[in-house]
């Protein structure tokens, strides 16, 4: 089932002509640790760091809190727990590490805006009985709220140099592609912001290099707590992999860009199918928000398919 929802990064080469497809040696890069769950007679546990929060740009996103998208998103975890558990009776679990806290200074939102976003995404997990699902974060990891403390004992014990950084993202593929996608994602939302206070669009550049870096620098560091502490489970990422991988790159539901995530966008119903675009997006094609209880949930615009 999996590899049906895989995320590759096609923008590494594997020295063969054509993207790997799913292939022996994608499946040994997990291989040991799904063997010893079901020696074990255990659950298979995996991990994914995301859910972190809204982005800030609301050019791209309906609101700060969760919506449709994050709503159809642990649904898909949920029902890959449940078809792993139709072929394994002890099934498997997700712990959804949440990193909002890690890198929310660095892409300008609040602490309070992460935990009012982690509060609603455990409302929506319980109201939809989503047994498999448990959330982490990083108080949960170090045992406290003092979120500024914490990030700096996230960066003194976890957090390469940012020299290191920098060196891996020139000589690596993969390290260098996960920059390009960040550094698309800080450059748009810098634009947004940019835009009311006359910021030229070489300082919004340079300025979200920056903190595309810093994100990435604090993201790997939460990577190394989080294999810390679950160093049995299975790593799923929400970002692109390259082949071969030993982290799984997962797509959690339907979008036409790689790259492109609940929290960086909406819903589109075009009354044929649901999928994520940027707000900007939908608005271009009219299409209409649709609310539930209160709050703006996606965005409808049947009339695509009835033109079609």
């Amino acid at each position: 089932m999996l590899h049906r929802y895989q995320r590759v990064d096609d923008s590494v080469s594997t020295g063969d002509e054509d993207p790997c497809p799913p292939c022996v040696d994608c499946f040994q890069a997990r291989q040991a640790k799904i063997a010893r769950f079901i020696q074990q007679g255990e659950e298979v546990h995996f991990v994914i760091p995301a859910f972190p929060a809204k982005s800030p740009n609301k050019k791209k996103v309906l609101g700060a809190l969760p919506d449709l998208g994050e709503l159809m998103a642990l649904n898909f975890l949920q029902s890959m727990c449940d078809y792993v558990g139709y072929f394994y009776s002890p099934g498997a679990r997700v712990t959804i590490c949440s990193d909002g806290h890690v890198f929310s200074d660095v892409v300008g939102v609040t602490d309070n805006a992460v935990t009012a976003y982690r509060e609603s995404l455990m409302a929506c997990i319980k109201a939809a009985n989503l047994t498999s699902l448990d959330l982490f974060g990083l108080d949960d990891a170090f045992g406290s709220s003092d979120y500024p403390r914490l990030r700096e004992i996230l960066e003194r014990d976890y957090a390469v140099s940012l020299h290191d950084l920098r060196n891996s993202v020139r000589t690596d593929a993969g390290a260098r592609s996960m920059f390009n996608g960040i550094h698309r994602f800080m450059y748009e939302d810098a634009l947004a912001r940019g835009q009311n206070d006359g910021s030229s669009k070489t300082k919004l550049r340079n300025e979200s290099k920056d903190a595309a870096f810093e994100t990435i620098r604090r993201s790997n560091a939460w990577s190394r707590v989080v294999a810390e502490q679950f160093p049995e489970a299975i790593r799923l990422s929400i970002h692109p992999q390259p082949p071969h991988s030993e982290k799984f790159g997962l797509r959690l539901m339907p979008t036409r860009d790689g790259w492109l995530t609940p929290w960086h966008g909406v819903v589109l119903d075009d009354g044929n199918t649901r999928y994520l675009a940027k707000r900007w997006d939908a608005e271009k094609l009219g299409a209409s928000i649709v609310w539930r209880n209160g709050l703006p949930s996606h965005f409808v615009a049947p009339h695509l398919t009835l033109n079609s």
